[in-house]
């Protein structure tokens, strides 16, 4: 019966992680393509004509910023298991240690 609850705590954690970088990193580049579009308004915007917006570009910009960290993270965990080590969020920074 143990060995159920291990494998279904590991299935919830594959299914945590497939969300947040398989559909949430995406999910978040749309939404900052988006609102890009809202604060350069004008033929941009669904609505001809439209305003732009200041607060939709830095918006949008954080948002890219937010995908892009999401996307060195990813690869700075990738090379790290690679070279033997590990990275750590012991600290407010991620830092690459020895396992």
């Amino acid at each position: 019966m143990h060995n159920l609850g291990f494998a279904l705590e590991g299935a919830w954690k594959v299914l945590a992680a497939g969300l947040i970088l398989g559909a949430g990193l995406p999910a978040l580049f749309a939404l900052g393509i988006r609102t890009l579009a809202w604060g350069d308004g004008g033929s941009a915007e669904a609505t001809a004509g439209a305003a732009p917006h200041a607060a939709g570009k830095i918006l949008g910009w954080l948002l890219f910023a937010i995908v892009l960290l999401g996307v060195v993270l990813g690869i700075t965990f990738i090379v790290a298991s690679g070279l033997g080590k590990a990275l750590s969020f012991e600290h407010v920074f991620p830092t690459i240690v020895d396992k």
